[in-house]
């Protein structure tokens, strides 16, 4: 188990192709830049590609380690001597070596059963360690496996002095129950540190990578804002900023670094961040409901749990169809509007039934021409002169 306040390593995929949603391609700057962020942001090790995809790509790795980082640089490699060869021309001196660990992907993609591929692991690895290389062991569609093959395979690969084991949902078909006991009973099969690395296919890749350091991981493969195949994987800041407040760990990541990055890792992937989403969204610190804002003017602790100057940023309180008096009054004392119960009753339904007929938010200057022309008419009202009704007798 964790010990107290135990540093997890935070290892980002964000730059590997074949990690990324269909369609991104990043240029060879793009990468260098990302990379930057991610070294600057406090992740431990980025996974900068896969050599053997090619010249461009052992290109762009190769750029991305003569930056000359703190942050680990790695590659990702299949498990074939020819894939280390191109790692070796990119210039990293750590590689992530990947072998399948399901016997279903042990049939289809080497042919091979379980001792034949801890043969070839003990063979690759082997090679990969005299050309002077670091090797992590990823175990692909580890999910899937039985832990005792899980257990060979690593077992042949921990003579060899590799540095960690990465259990992989590759299909993303875990839960975090099931996550908390593999992980587990994966102890008893390894001693190597494990890291975790998952896939969202259900939407469950964060709460499984937490699952999975409660459990014992000491490090979780994550990507900025979630990129990857299908559904994506674990995003870096969900997963960095939820860490501490549900394993008593902690990370080196910057969270006041979050926004920055993933705003560089967005425009690259030519997309836009959702304004709903965890942690980097537009939204989630945007209150609107009048039972909110009522309670966040008097302690913003009723109604938000995540300290949003941890992040850089600030809450805010819209007016719309949700609102009440409290958010009415609050956007014209801004200005130095001070407004009564029944000035502030008509400001509100007046500003509900813009929000009801445009179907968005009402922005503060508007909420405000509405005070004024309230107010105006409130002076108007009370400066008008009393009429007499004059009745005529016969």
């Amino acid at each position: 188990m964790l010990k107290t306040g135990s540093h997890i390593q935070i290892n980002d995929t964000t730059l590997r192709d074949g990690e990324q949603a269909p369609g991104v391609v990043f240029t060879l700057a793009e990468k260098v830049a990302i990379a930057r962020e991610l070294a600057a942001a406090g992740v431990d090790e980025i996974e900068a590609g896969t050599p053997a995809m090619g010249d461009e790509e052992v290109e762009g790795i190769a750029a991305v380690v003569s930056q000359n980082f703190c942050t680990r640089v790695t590659a990702w490699c299949r498990l074939s001597e020819t894939d280390v060869d191109a790692a070796l021309r990119a210039g990293v001196k750590h590689v992530n070596i990947s072998a399948p660990m399901s016997r279903l992907q042990m049939r289809v993609k080497l042919k091979a059963e379980p001792d034949e591929v801890a043969a070839r692991v003990t063979r690759v690895i082997g090679y990969a360690r005299e050309k002077g290389l670091e090797v992590a062991l990823g175990g692909e569609d580890s999910s899937r496996a039985d832990l005792r093959d899980i257990g060979l395979i690593a077992g042949a690969a921990a003579k060899l002095g590799v540095f960690r084991f990465r259990f992989a949902d590759t299909l993303g078909l875990l839960d975090p129950f099931s996550t908390y006991e593999y992980i587990k009973r994966l102890r008893d099969e390894t001693d190597l540190p494990i890291e975790f690395h998952g896939h969202n296919d259900l939407g469950l890749a964060t709460a499984n990578t937490l699952a999975a350091i409660r459990a014992g991981a000491s490090a979780a493969s994550v990507t900025v804002l979630g990129l990857g195949e299908r559904a994506g994987n674990a995003p870096l800041e969900e997963v960095a900023v939820a860490l501490p407040r549900t394993a008593d760990a902690r990370t080196g990541v910057d969270p006041t670094r979050l926004m920055e990055l993933c705003d560089l890792v967005a425009k690259a992937s030519r997309d836009s961040i959702p304004r709903a989403k965890p942690i980097v969204g537009a939204d989630i610190f945007t209150h609107e409901s009048g039972i909110h804002v009522a309670g966040l003017l008097h302690d913003v602790r009723t109604y938000q749990g995540l300290d949003p100057a941890m992040l850089g940023r600030r809450h805010k309180v819209v007016i719309g169809k949700h609102s009440g008096l409290a958010a009415v009054r609050s956007v014209c004392a801004a200005v130095g509007l001070d407004l009564d119960n029944s000035v502030a009753a008509r400001v509100l339904a007046r500003v509900k039934n813009i929000a009801k007929t445009t179907k968005t938010l009402v922005p503060d200057a508007r909420v405000r021409s509405v005070a004024r022309q309230e107010l105006e008419g409130a002076e108007t009202r009370d400066m008008a002169p009393a009429r007499a009704e004059l009745r005529l007798h016969p």
